[in-house]
């Protein structure tokens, strides 16, 4: 998703809740926008946790036997 999707969401949300006096029958668009916004923070603030985790750098090496026989080996890093 990110960023863009969850600035939509919050905007769409917001206009709705906000700016929008129609209505649809048996649909209360005021809440509607409410919950658009709603999902629309939850989702930029899901983007920026899984985005933003810090640094970590991640290594692999082959190393080949004198046999033919390959192993990878990976490291981790915390930057």
């Amino acid at each position: 998703m990110g960023y863009g999707f969850g600035g939509f969401l919050v905007v769409v949300g917001l206009v709705l809740a906000l700016a929008v006096r129609d209505s649809i029958n048996e649909v209360d668009l005021v809440m509607v926008g409410w919950i658009m916004t709603a999902v629309g923070v939850v989702v930029l603030l899901l983007t920026a946790i899984t985005l933003n985790r810090g640094g970590r750098a991640r290594s692999r090496t082959t190393v080949t036997d004198p046999n033919g026989v390959q192993q990878v080996r990976e490291t981790r890093t915390d930057i």
